[in-house]
């Protein structure tokens, strides 16, 4: 233990009030901390409901900011796109984690594909776009069919649109409503996977084993763990996570979303410097899971072990499936998990399933 160790009795601010942060909040009491949350709506939110404290207010209201700050013993977040100031004002008065350098890279496509490629780690081809004259040439240069993205904020499929042979660039340009874009062109995979990684202040390092995606409506639909593809792809896959953490001089969890070719090779898409929905399983299925593991980090804790203790399948409710809950209640062995959001609407998480099975 170092003297940065915070106790069990201390406090963690969390910017964002979703269900990550209620998860992470609800893995700090068992530690015996504290979560304060803090958020434009905060009140009632699916976090505020399982918090010792709230603040409610304006990502731009300093006085409030600097009180919450002076209220915690360290900060964390639940969604990546907090604005840079703000972590970096809070960082003043109180430790925050991650810093204002890691959301630097995580919330402009164009600055993480660079970041990554500068480490020699492949991608997609890709070309930054910033008008519909620049989405054309892009897609000339990367391919007729791909996708165009914008450059920041956009996910669950929102802020995207696909191009493909007939479809008019200046259209998807249009479609996306950004003043910057990436044009990501498409590659043939066998399947999407993705791998969470915890960094603790010391630089200790604990990776969960790489598991297999599949979306529905641009929506993560299922996660399976552990992903079904060779040893070699998911050591491979993992060691990418870990590079890309170490680089970042991470403290928290990454979570780093790969697309794997036919051949085994493994191409980085995306990555959120945060708990991820396909790191869920990891509730049920492993000795420490990812939200523990972010409190461990962000604590200066010996983070947790990563060996599971079953292979899982993990499935997303979204919208209308929440209504599904009494028989999954009544399913032997599913094991759910409701956020405590008011209104299902369609294309909103509104909890999670996951089933067990013997590690194969």
């Amino acid at each position: 233990m170092s003297h940065r160790t915070l106790p069990p009795g201390s406090t963690i601010g969390m910017l964002g009030d979703g269900q990550l942060g209620r998860m992470t909040a609800l893995a700090a009491a068992r530690l015996g901390y504290k979560v304060h949350v803090y958020a434009p709506d905060a009140e009632g939110s699916p976090c505020a409901q399982v918090s010792a404290a709230v603040t409610s207010a304006r990502w731009d209201d300093l006085d409030a900011l600097e009180a919450f700050a002076r209220a915690v013993d360290v900060v964390t977040l639940e969604w990546e796109n907090v604005p840079v100031a703000v972590v970096e004002h809070l960082g003043r008065f109180a430790p925050v984690h991650p810093g204002g350098n890691v959301l630097s890279v995580a919330q402009d496509r164009v600055a993480e594909k660079s970041f990554v490629n500068n480490l020699g780690i492949a991608t997609a081809p890709w070309r930054a776009a910033n008008s519909a004259e620049e989405v054309a040439k892009a897609v000339a240069e990367v391919g007729p069919r791909c996708i165009l993205k914008s450059n920041r904020l956009g996910y669950d499929g929102k802020g995207q649109a696909r191009i493909e042979p007939g479809i008019d660039p200046a259209d998807a340009w249009a479609a996306i409503r950004a003043d910057a874009g990436i044009v990501e062109g498409f590659v043939t995979f066998a399947c999407e996977v993705s791998v969470i990684v915890a960094r603790g202040l010391d630089g200790a390092m604990a990776a969960y084993p790489a598991v297999e995606n599949r979306h529905k409506n641009g929506i993560l639909d299922k996660t399976l763990a552990p992903a079904r593809m060779s040893a070699e792809t998911a050591a491979e896959a993992e060691r990418v996570a870990r590079r890309i953490a170490e680089a970042l001089d991470l403290v928290g969890v990454l979570a780093v979303e790969m697309f794997v070719t036919p051949d085994g090779a493994v191409l980085v898409n995306e990555m959120a410097p945060r708990p991820h929905n396909s790191g869920h399983w990891t509730m049920d299925a492993c000795h420490s899971d990812q939200f523990e593991q972010l409190v461990r980090a962000v604590c200066g804790l010996p983070l947790g072990s990563v060996d599971r203790v079953a292979d899982a399948e993990m499935e997303n409710l979204i919208g209308d499936d929440v209504l599904r809950w009494p028989e999954l209640l009544a399913e032997p062995g599913a094991r759910l998990h409701l956020y405590g959001k008011a209104e299902a609407r369609p294309g909103r998480k509104m909890g999670h399933v996951t089933r067990l099975f013997p590690r194969g």
